[in-house]
């Protein structure tokens, strides 16, 4: 998998344009060698990456952008025969979570692939740009040390270690 730090380079200001968009771009390009990884991660865990599974992380790198579950469900209809019911995309997105390979965007409420694995301690920040949409995963061992020394002083144990920050990506911040 893509390691913390493997993402696309802000300093091409070019990139956020009204036709392409580098955070499609690279998530795009990711894409393929994700969906192998992915299989193989699964495989190494005794997991199954069904078809249904595939498409549906296939789906979520299809674009730069978080998808609900009913855009999932559309993305994935378009390349099958069938509509999928919500409840058969939940159950994908839980598993799709569980291993790693997909995150829930509490402030969206859409999901989004993971590009890179994070230990289950790791705090994940998600920066996502209200101008494009795109959404940049990065974690810092700093920023996760100092959550955790302020959760230790005030006793709280945290299940969930993501933050959602909202704003100006680079590209279109230029």
């Amino acid at each position: 998998m893509a390691r913390p730090g493997d993402h696309h380079d802000h300093t091409d200001q070019t990139a956020c344009d009204s036709q392409v968009c580098a955070h499609a771009q690279d998530h795009a390009a990711r894409a393929p060698l994700a969906l192998q990884q992915a299989s193989e991660l699964c495989k190494t865990r005794g997991e199954r990456l069904t078809p249904i599974r595939k498409r549906v992380l296939a789906a979520l790198y299809s674009t730069h952008k978080p998808l609900s579950a009913y855009e999932v469900i559309d993305a994935v209809a378009a390349d099958m025969d069938k509509k999928l019911a919500p409840v058969t995309i939940y159950r994908t997105m839980d598993f799709l979570i569980a291993q790693g390979l997909a995150h829930r965007l509490e402030s969206r409420n859409a999901f989004i692939a993971c590009p890179a694995y994070h230990a289950p301690d790791d705090v994940v920040v998600f920066m996502i740009c209200e101008s494009c949409g795109g959404v940049d995963e990065v974690s810092s061992d700093r920023l996760g040390q100092a959550l955790q020394d302020l959760t230790r002083q005030h006793g709280f144990k945290p299940q969930l270690r993501i933050i959602e920050l909202a704003g100006t990506c680079a590209h279109c911040g230029a």
